[in-house]
């Protein structure tokens, strides 16, 4: 299957100042900004063969920064948790909340006032990246890359679902501002490639061409590497 690349959008004015964005039209600070020029930097080279983002404007600023060649296309599934009446709240007064607890602890039964659970976040947006894939994969063959852009929940509920771990753990996983991860689908099972990657190369991801990564005799895309494999190089 084709290898996916999250990319998260960069720090906003709310980031900047503590505050949750939500749906909320927030743009890109300076530092938002420069992060996304320089991802783009590491994404330039890389043949993608397609462009996918949240339809929130500090998604769609950061593509034209990192990326002002793409013509990104517009996935509602990808688009930020609806946190309903805590939208644009700081978060230092939601934390006093009876429900941050629950966001905290048991993120899969939290909803959101005037919102949506972060189990329906969870479920749209890993049906989203899915079916991207296997779209991107039929039209482009298991050596293509492909670029979504989202936000840091979503991303985090994606990496869970692709490691296999309850909604209720994804509060362990991290997702900066302009990280990139990539998840690369199987048939039997996803792989975490690459998690908040904020400077590393990103060449390494694209797969080579399938005769020279695979033997008839070989193991199976869908197999893991006993031992740990020699890496991307190897």
């Amino acid at each position: 299957m084709a290898t996916l690349l999250l990319l998260r959008h960069g720090r906003t004015t709310a980031n900047a100042e503590g505050g949750l964005a939500g749906r909320q039209p927030v743009e890109l600070d300076d530092t938002g900004r420069a992060q996304a020029e320089a991802v783009g930097q590491r994404l330039r080279g890389l043949p993608l063969a397609a462009v996918v983002t949240s339809p929130l404007i500090r998604c769609r600023q950061t593509l034209q920064l990192a990326l002002p060649q793409a013509t990104p296309m517009v996935e509602d599934g990808l688009i930020e948790c609806g946190y309903g009446a805590w939208e644009g709240q700081p978060l230092k007064k939601l934390a006093k909340e009876k429900l941050w607890p629950v966001v905290q602890q048991h993120p899969s039964a939290a909803v959101f006032p005037d919102g949506e659970s972060m189990a329906q976040m969870s479920a749209r947006a890993i049906a989203a990246v899915r079916a991207w894939d296997a779209r991107i994969t039929a039209e482009h063959g298991p050596e293509a890359v492909w670029l979504a852009c989202s936000h840091g929940d979503v991303i985090k509920a994606i990496v869970a679902d692709a490691l296999g771990v309850h909604l209720d753990l994804f509060q362990r996983i991290v997702a900066d501002p302009a990280s990139v991860t990539a998840i690369r689908y199987t048939p039997l099972r996803p792989f975490l490639v690459r998690l908040n990657d904020t400077g590393g190369d990103l060449a390494s991801l694209v797969p080579p061409p399938a005769r020279r990564r695979r033997r008839a005799t070989g193991p199976a895309d869908s197999d893991a590497a006993v031992g740990g494999g020699a890496g991307a190089t190897g």
